[in-house]
């Protein structure tokens, strides 16, 4: 085998480049599974916000 270090260089070249790309991440600390209860509170929310507003606007148009 006459790689010699090319492995490791290849290795190395490859650290420094997913730490550069995981350099501006967002790490709140949050985990994956609170983020998805929130965002689903928050959707729950926005549903029951749009269905009463289209209850009340057929209850506007029924009365016309």
């Amino acid at each position: 085998m006459t790689r010699g270090n090319q492995r490791d260089q290849d290795r190395l070249k490859a650290q420094k480049k997913l730490a550069a790309a995981n350099k501006g991440k967002n790490t709140s600390g949050v985990s994956h599974t609170k983020r998805a209860e929130s965002d689903a509170e928050i959707m729950r929310a926005k549903q029951a916000a749009k269905e009463a507003a289209k209850a009340g606007g057929e209850a506007a148009a029924t009365k016309k």
